[in-house]
């Protein structure tokens, strides 16, 4: 019988997550050439070199690998927004990188329509969700105010919200139809919850 932490029960968990690396990598390299939207799990597992049936013992489908995807991604927004000095209450320098990132990710988008309608227990929603708390908080140190009050944390999710609008406008040429730059929509935004 195998005992937890055997040398043999850690190698399995050592390939289990390179095996998951490996599914991700694929997947990613599927949505870059086909798009997010379009992405299958028979497209992802021919990619990783896996048979189809064999990515559902790493996802329960398509909606969780792409849960997956978002919450590394989300990672990234917020080793992003921090490199660019997030938590010197400086939001703009914050903000034009989480801008950058969501401009040029469809990830962020396909993952909204695999995200339930009501909250659920899958593992990968609580990933995604803990690496949007995450994001969340980089954002708030980048306003320079505490996180403290309903009132700020509002703030924080009108911030993300006004940012993940901003590239969507952005990245379907609407904001230059209205006339406006993304650089001219974050100064306002500076201005109005940097402290």
């Amino acid at each position: 019988m195998s005992q937890a932490g055997s040398p043999r029960t850690e190698r399995r968990a050592r390939q289990r997550a390179a095996s998951r690396t490996s599914i991700l990598e694929a997947a990613r390299v599927v949505a870059a050439r086909e798009g997010a939207r379009n992405l299958s799990l028979r497209g992802v597992a021919a990619e990783a070199g896996f048979a189809p049936a064999a990515l559902y013992g790493y996802f329960a489908g398509k909606d969780e690998l792409l849960l997956a995807l978002a919450a590394d991604d989300l990672s990234a927004l917020a080793r992003a927004m921090r490199e660019a000095g997030a938590g010197e209450g400086r939001l703009g320098p914050a903000a034009a990188a989480a801008l950058d990132l969501l401009r040029h990710n469809e990830t962020f988008a396909a993952a909204q329509g695999a995200l339930p309608s009501e909250s659920g227990a899958s593992d990968a929603e609580r990933l995604f969700n803990g690496r949007l708390i995450m994001a969340l908080k980089v954002l708030s140190d980048a306003t320079g105010q505490k996180a403290d009050s309903r009132d700020n944390q509002c703030d924080v999710v009108l911030v993300a919200a006004a940012l993940a609008g901003v590239a969507m406008l952005a990245r379907s040429g609407r904001l230059a139809a209205l006339g406006f730059t993304p650089e001219e929509i974050l100064a306002r935004l500076d201005a109005h919850f940097s402290t």
